[in-house]
C-alpha cells in the first residue's frame, strides 16, 4: 500500500495539540504549519483522522506539489495529474482555492483555471466532462498557490470535520466543536474525564462544550455520527477498510457507554437556549450522562447528590461583548464567577475561555497558564485555574475598631470628646454588626450638634459627610471641629486617613443631589443580606446605596420569591438586587437616569444575574406608569422629594404628586399585591383622604435599624395594598 502526504487543517493556535493528536493516530513525519500540520501515512491514516480527530477541520491528501507563478503554470500542474485515478468523467465536482500570482487576483479566478485542467483533461480523454456541484460533489479538489508553490489536493473530509452533524441549532456566538475540544484538551480534561471527574459549564448556551467532552470521556469518536465525507465517491475509496474502521470505533462507542462517566452538567440563565441545548444533547446520543438546566451564575453550587474527593473542572465561554452589552456589566459577572468557584468549588480546576482575558483579574483567583486561540477571527485566551488557596487572592481586612484610652487622650479636648463618643457607638454597635453581617452602616450622626457630620462605615473606608453649619456658627470655629473629627477618627476606629472620604452635604433641591463631584469612578463591593453592592464613595454626594432603606430591601428579600418585582425610581437597582436574590421570578427597574441604570446592572451582573427576567428601562416613572400595562406582585417606590430635571415632562413634589404616584401604582399591583412607598421628605403628611380605598399601614419605625434609631425622620415607609 502506498504512503500518502497530507495537510490536515485546523483553527488557528490548535497547531501543537494537532500534532500530538496525528503522532497518536500513526501520522509520521509530522510537521506544523500555520492553521494545519503536514503528516505522512498510508489511506488507513487519513480514514482514522476523518473518523477520529476532534480537531481537525479538513484531511487534504496531497496529489502532486510544484513550482508555479501564473495561472497557465498552475493550470498545466493541475492537469498532470492522472484525474481518472479519482473520478468519473461524468461525476460532479467542486474546487476550493487559496492563493494568488501576479495574473491570479482573487480565488474565483484561480477556482476557474484549476476546474478548467480537471475538466479539459477529462473531456479529452472520454468525451464526457464532469459538472460543478458546490454543495454536495462526487469530489472535492483543495488547490493553493503561495509563494510561487502550488498543491493540489483531494479533500477526504468533504465537510469541515468540525460539524460532527449533533448540532443542527446554537445560541449567540457559539464555539465551534474542534476549538470546544481543544479548550477542553487543554483544560486538562483528557485526563480528569478518564479518573471519573465531574464537569460544569455554568454558561453553557447550546451544549457544544458538554456534548464534547462526554464524546471525549466515553471514547466516543466524533465523526462516527456523520455518513457522507469527501471520499465517498472517490474512485480509489476503500469501503471494506473504512466499514472496518467504523466496525472498530461503534466497538469502542458501546464499551465506552458501558462503562459509562461522571455526570456533566451545564446551566444558562436562558430557557430557550437550554431547549437547543437539550435537542443536541439528545442528538448526541448522551442524555443520560450530559444534563442542563436553567440557572444564574450567582446560583452556581457544587452539585451535593454525589460525593468525592476527586477535582472536577469548571469549563466556561463567558460573554466578552457578543451577549451582554458592554465591558463594565461583565466586569461583575466574572466578579461572581470568581465568588462563586472560590465559594464553592475549591479544590476544583477552572479553564476560562474569553476575548476579554483582561476580565479574569476580576475572579480573585491567580491563573496558572494561559493558552492563545482564535475564535473565528477575535483573538482569545483560555485562562486556566486551579482553585485552591495558594492561588485565591485574599480580600482587604475589615478595620480594626478598637482603639487605646492612651490614643484617644493625646487629642485635643474636643477631638477626644467626638473620639469617645464614636467609640461608644462602635461598642454598641459592634454585635449589631457582627451578628447581621452588616457591611455598610452609619456609624455617626450629628450626635453632638457641635459636630455636625454622617459617618458612614463602608467596610474598611469611612465616608464623612459635613452638614453645612449656619450662619450663626463662626466659619473658623466650623472647620476647627472638622479638622478634630478628622484627626480623631483614625485613632479611634483603626481606618486609615487615606481611606476616610469627606464631603459637604447641603440642603438639597431638583437633581442637586445626583450631581457629580468627580471622575474617579472606584467602586467598592460591599454584602448586605447575602447580596452583593457596588457604592462609589468619591464621585457623587451619595454613593448608591441608602443606609437607611436597609431594613426595606431585607423585607423586599423576604416577600420577592416568585413574585414580579417593579422598582421605580430605582437609582443603583440596590432594591432589585434584594428582590431577585430573594427569588423574584422577575424584576423591572425604571429610572431617569442611564448612569445610575447601567450601576443598577453591574450590582445585578455582580450577584450572577443577566437580563433574560430583569429588566432596566430609562424613562420618566410618570410617563412610563401611564403607559404600562403588565401587572407586579411586589412594587418599591421611593421618589425623590422634589426634581425639576430636564427629563422629565414635568416637576415632580412628592408632597403634591404622591396621591397621583401611588394611584397609578397600585393599578399595576396584583390583588394580592404590596406597593413599598418610601420617601425622605421630613414634612410629608399621607393623605390618607384622598387614598380612602386603599389599605395603608405606617411603618416607617419598623423600617429603621439601631443606626437610624436616633434619627426617625430620615425617611418615612408605608406598605400599601388594595381594599378587599
Amino acid at each position: 500500500m502506498s504512503e500518502h502526504k497530507y495537510l490536515v487543517t485546523c483553527p488557528k493556535g490548535l497547531e501543537l495539540l494537532l500534532e500530538n493528536e496525528l503522532l497518536e493516530l500513526g501520522g509520521t513525519s509530522v510537521k506544523q504549519t500555520v492553521a494545519g500540520v503536514f503528516c505522512h501515512g498510508e489511506i488507513e491514516l487519513g480514514y482514522r483522522i476523518c473518523l477520529w480527530s476532534r480537531l481537525a477541520n479538513r484531511v487534504l491528501l496531497i496529489l502532486n506539489e510544484w513550482d508555479a507563478s501564473s495561472a497557465d503554470e498552475l493550470y498545466q500542474g493541475v492537469k498532470s495529474v492522472n484525474w481518472m485515478e479519482h473520478m468519473a468523467a461524468d461525476g460532479t465536482l467542486a474546487v476550493d482555492f487559496n492563493g494568488r500570482a501576479e495574473d491570479i487576483r482573487h480565488s474565483h479566478f484561480g477556482a476557474l483555471k484549476v476546474k478548467d485542467a480537471i475538466v479539459d483533461q477529462l473531456r479529452d480523454l472520454t468525451g464526457k466532462r464532469p459538472s460543478v456541484d458546490a454543495q454536495a460533489p462526487d469530489l472535492r479538489v483543495s488547490a493553493s498557490l503561495f509563494k510561487h508553490r502550488a498543491t493540489v489536493s483531494i479533500d477526504l473530509s468533504g465537510d469541515s470535520l468540525h460539524r460532527r452533524g449533533y448540532r443542527q441549532e446554537s445560541g449567540a456566538a457559539p464555539l465551534k466543536e474542534n476549538l470546544a475540544a481543544a479548550i477542553l484538551m487543554r483544560s486538562g480534561w483528557s485526563e480528569l474525564g478518564q479518573k471519573g471527574s465531574r464537569l460544569i459549564d455554568p454558561m453553557c448556551g447550546s451544549g457544544t462544550l458538554l456534548v464534547e467532552a462526554a464524546l471525549m470521556a466515553l471514547d466516543i469518536a466524533p465523526g462516527l455520527a456523520r455518513w457522507r465525507y469527501g471520499f465517498n465517491n472517490w474512485k480509489q475509496h476503500q469501503a471494506a477498510l473504512w466499514q472496518q474502521l467504523r466496525k472498530e470505533a461503534t466497538e469502542r462507542k458501546e464499551a465506552g457507554l458501558l462503562r459509562g462517566c461522571a455526570e456533566i452538567r451545564g446551566y444558562d440563565e436562558d430557557p430557550r437556549v437550554i431547549k437547543v441545548a437539550e435537542a443536541n444533547i439528545a442528538r448526541a446520543g448522551l442524555e443520560k450522562w450530559v444534563r442542563v438546566s436553567v440557572r444564574e451564575v450567582g446560583q452556581l453550587v457544587k452539585p451535593s447528590h454525589v460525593s468525592d474527593d476527586l477535582p472536577g473542572l469548571i469549563v466556561c465561554n463567558p460573554p466578552y461583548g457578543e451577549r451582554l452589552s458592554d465591558v463594565p456589566v461583565l466586569v461583575h459577572l466574572y466578579r461572581s464567577l470568581g465568588d462563586r468557584l472560590i465559594d464553592q468549588f475549591k479544590g476544583w480546576y477552572a479553564g476560562v475561555f474569553t476575548g476579554n482575558p483582561d476580565l479574569c483579574k476580576q475572579m480573585r483567583l491567580r491563573s496558572t497558564k494561559q493558552y492563545k486561540f482564535f475564535n473565528g477571527a477575535i483573538p482569545c485566551e483560555l485562562v486556566l485555574f486551579d482553585i485552591s488557596e495558594p492561588y485565591i487572592f485574599t480580600s482587604p481586612s475589615k478595620a480594626t475598631v478598637e482603639t487605646s484610652v492612651a490614643a484617644v487622650e493625646d487629642l485635643s479636648e474636643g477631638a477626644a470628646m467626638f473620639a469617645n463618643r464614636v467609640r461608644k457607638n462602635l461598642k454598641a454597635m459592634s454585635k449589631w454588626v457582627e451578628r447581621n453581617k452588616i457591611d455598610a452602616y452609619r456609624l455617626y450622626d450629628a450626635d453632638m450638634p457641635e459636630y455636625a457630620v454622617a459617618v458612614d462605615v463602608y467596610r474598611d473606608w469611612l465616608h464623612v459627610q459635613e452638614y453645612a453649619p449656619p450662619k450663626s456658627v463662626d466659619a473658623k470655629k466650623a472647620q476647627r471641629r472638622l479638622e478634630e473629627v478628622i484627626t480623631a477618627l483614625p485613632v479611634v476606629t483603626g481606618v486609615a486617613p487615606e481611606r476616610i472620604v469627606l464631603k459637604q452635604r447641603q440642603r438639597q433641591s431638583g437633581t442637586n443631589q445626583y450631581q457629580r463631584l468627580g471622575q474617579q469612578g472606584e467602586l467598592l463591593e460591599v454584602i448586605e443580606s447575602g447580596c452583593k453592592l457596588l457604592v462609589n464613595l468619591h464621585d457623587y454626594l451619595d454613593t448608591g446605596l441608602f443606609l437607611d432603606h436597609r431594613p426595606t430591601r431585607t423585607q423586599l428579600q423576604s416577600i420577592s420569591k416568585g413574585k414580579r418585582f417593579l422598582n421605580l425610581f430605582c437609582y443603583t437597582a440596590t432594591a432589585t438586587v434584594h428582590a431577585a436574590k430573594g427569588g423574584a421570578r422577575s424584576t423591572t427597574s425604571v429610572d431617569m437616569s442611564k448612569t445610575y441604570l447601567e450601576w443598577g446592572r453591574k450590582n445585578m451582573a455582580l450577584n450572577g444575574f443577566g437580563e433574560r427576567f430583569h429588566h432596566f428601562i430609562q424613562d420618566d416613572c410618570f410617563n412610563w406608569l401611564k403607559q404600562c400595562k403588565d401587572q407586579f406582585d411586589v412594587i418599591f417606590m421611593d421618589p425623590p422629594s422634589f426634581s425639576n430635571s430636564k427629563r422629565m415632562l414635568d416637576v415632580l413634589d412628592v408632597q403634591r404628586d404622591h396621591v397621583r404616584l401611588i394611584r397609578e401604582a397600585v393599578r399595576l399591583l396584583s390583588d394580592d399585591g404590596v406597593l413599598l412607598f418610601s420617601n425622605n421628605l421630613r414634612t410629608f403628611k399621607m393623605d390618607y383622604e384622598s387614598l380612602a380605598n386603599l389599605q395603608i399601614k405606617d411603618v416607617t419605625k419598623a423600617s429603621l435599624d439601631p443606626d437610624f434609631a436616633r434619627n426617625e425622620k430620615i425617611h418615612q415607609c408605608f406598605e400599601i395594598r388594595k381594599a378587599h
